[in-house]
């Protein structure tokens, strides 16, 4: 198992909140409907002590989609790195190209596309800068070794977050467009013990 797999299928969103003025007020949904990670890097919340290092972005960007700021489909969990190559860019929907099957991380760290669109986005989030292919490289062979000869922190590097947000306490001023998606969130499938120990 490697910290950086892609998914075998594009993201299809299970949750539909509506009516929030605050990008903010979206993020437990976004948490749970991205994995607790960044879209683009695979970066899990658990590698870091402050949250703040994520942030809700904007697919289709505000300056130039001023009226989807509070869409909740145009909004994208992403790490700090990652928002700020995207910048205002018009990128390809990284939930939808960046899959096991178009995506390849090498043992060495770098990111190799298997399609145009996959290459494209590595190209303008400039990912496999040797800042990121070191990250990588590092957190690939800790998860290695800790496979390999300490479980214990290998479950904690690869768990899910202990503070799964309950999205059923939620009350999103227009609703829940898709209110069937809760039963399958995160947090609901933990208490159901249908959650595994590592992803």
């Amino acid at each position: 198992m490697t910290p950086f797999t892609y998914p075998r299928a594009a993201l299809v969103r299970r949750h539909g909140p509506v009516g929030y003025l605050d990008t903010n007020s979206f993020r437990p949904w976004l948490r749970d409907e991205f994995g607790f990670r960044c879209v683009y890097c695979l970066r899990r919340e658990r590698w870091e002590p402050d949250l703040g290092v994520f942030v809700i972005d904007h697919f289709a960007p505000v300056s130039q989609s001023p009226e989807l700021r509070v869409t909740y489909r145009n909004l994208i969990y992403s790490c700090t790195a990652c928002n700020a190559a995207k910048r205002d860019q018009i990128l390809p929907d990284p939930a939808t190209v960046f899959l096991s099957t178009s995506l390849l991380v090498k043992p060495d760290g770098r990111m190799s596309g298997q399609t145009h669109e996959a290459r494209l986005l590595i190209q303008l989030l400039d990912l496999n800068d040797p800042m990121f292919v070191t990250w990588r490289m590092r957190m690939i062979r800790i998860v290695a070794l800790a496979r390999e000869h300490d479980p214990t922190l290998f479950r904690n590097l690869l768990a899910y977050p202990d503070d799964l947000p309950d999205l059923s306490s939620l009350r999103p001023p227009g609703g829940n467009t898709q209110p069937e998606g809760i039963v399958e969130s995160h947090f609901e499938r933990r208490n159901r013990g249908e959650l595994p120990d590592t992803y």
